[in-house]
């Protein structure tokens, strides 16, 4: 009977995937086990090779993810693709440690745990050769995640875990799925105190290819991080957006001042180029931070730009309108002002979150890159 599914979520990771599975066949020898690559439809043909190995071989399948992208929604989709009743998480890279797998499993069983987690900073850890920045930025991350999690956990950034199927479903209807860090996901959705113990491993060096760790990275963590702190109360992209509103208010003072006193112009002259820069801004910080799933990329930034350019002046209008009619009516001046800038926030990001940041899904294909089909960014 099946019992073990290692779930790899890939991107770009071809050249890996062959010595990870003969990795896997020597490790874990004695187990009966499957591997689920859940690719988000990578350019270099991964998915194809998976399939092509999984012809022969019925241990291995793949799940080609069109349209959707991100190392935490690509786990869950892969156990939840699987019937094994435990799961291991392991990336795709062959920075993680097979040869404890068979190990952690064990431990899993033997001690009635929900998780056994592959840890960097338990004694006999380490991040090994990589450099100070990345380090710190672990360190970072850890302090970060505290806030979220009420366990004791020394390595809550770790991706490589072993997992009891059991307490994935109980987790699994307050997952986020969002961004790189699953492990952190499934235990600050738990409904309850997480039985789990770290076992120490050594991150090793990228076996191929190109690390996925950006600038992207750590908003998409930020971004988990305040959806399990407020995502009950408010959705986190309206909290961003708004942030990034913030944002421009600072821009459009600061352009205004330099117009006016270093400038000579205006002061409508200066007001109309102060809100022009600061609405360009607000829409580069949305696409880059709020919207980055689905980030507009070369020559679609302008259509982008042009849509959010008028559907913020439309709200520009109604929070005037709609402040100055509450006003007459008798409501005191900040109540009205806010009432009207809180409706105009509320029509610029579920406006712009439909126009301009449509989704058009692409697919890769031999032939080129054919559009799918398109569909509106605010529908979740």
């Amino acid at each position: 009977m099946l019992e073990l599914a290692v779930i790899v979520p890939t991107l770009n990771e071809r050249d890996n995937v062959q010595p990870l599975i003969a990795r896997l066949e020597e490790s874990l020898a004695g187990i009966e086990w499957e591997v689920v690559f859940v690719d988000d439809d990578s350019p270099d043909a991964t998915a194809a090779l998976c399939r092509q190995i999984g012809r022969v071989d019925r241990r291995v399948r793949v799940i080609q993810r069109v349209g959707r992208r991100g190392l935490a929604s690509a786990c869950m989709e892969g156990i939840l693709a699987t019937c094994a009743p435990f799961v291991a998480i392991i990336d795709g890279d062959l920075q993680h440690d097979e040869t404890l797998i068979p190990q952690m499993l064990a431990r899993l069983k033997s001690e009635n745990l929900d998780m056994v987690i592959g840890s960097r900073h338990v004694e006999g850890g380490s991040m090994g050769g990589f450099a100070e920045r990345r380090v710190r930025l672990s360190n970072l991350g850890r302090a970060i995640s505290r806030r979220v999690i009420s366990c004791e956990l020394q390595d809550p950034m770790s991706g490589f875990f072993v997992a009891d199927r059991r307490f994935i479903n109980v987790a699994m209807p307050r997952i986020s799925a969002i961004g790189f860090k699953i492990l952190l996901d499934l235990i600050a959705s738990s409904p309850r105190p997480v039985r789990l113990a770290e076992v120490p491993f050594e991150f090793h060096g990228r076996f191929s290819g190109e690390s996925k760790l950006d600038t992207t990275v750590g908003f998409e963590y930020l971004t988990l991080v305040l959806h399990k702190l407020i995502g009950s109360i408010l959705p986190v992209q309206f909290v961003m957006f708004g942030l990034v509103g913030l944002t421009g208010v600072f821009v459009h003072l600061a352009v205004l001042s330099a117009l006016l006193f270093h400038g000579g112009e205006p002061f409508a002259r200066a007001q109309a180029a102060a809100t022009a820069v600061a609405i360009t801004a607000n829409f580069f910080l949305n696409n880059l931070v709020t919207h980055r799933d689905r980030r507009l990329r070369g020559w679609s930034l302008l259509p982008g730009l042009v849509v959010f350019f008028e559907v913020c002046a439309l709200g520009a209008l109604s929070n005037f309108a709609l402040a100055k009619l509450l006003y007459s009516a008798g409501w005191p001046w900040y109540l009205a002002g806010l009432i009207g800038m809180a409706v105009s926030s509320v029509w610029n990001y579920s406006v712009t979150a439909a126009l301009s940041w449509r989704r058009v899904i692409h697919h890769r294909t031999a032939a080129g890159t054919v559009e799918l089909y398109s569909k509106s960014a605010a529908i979740r």
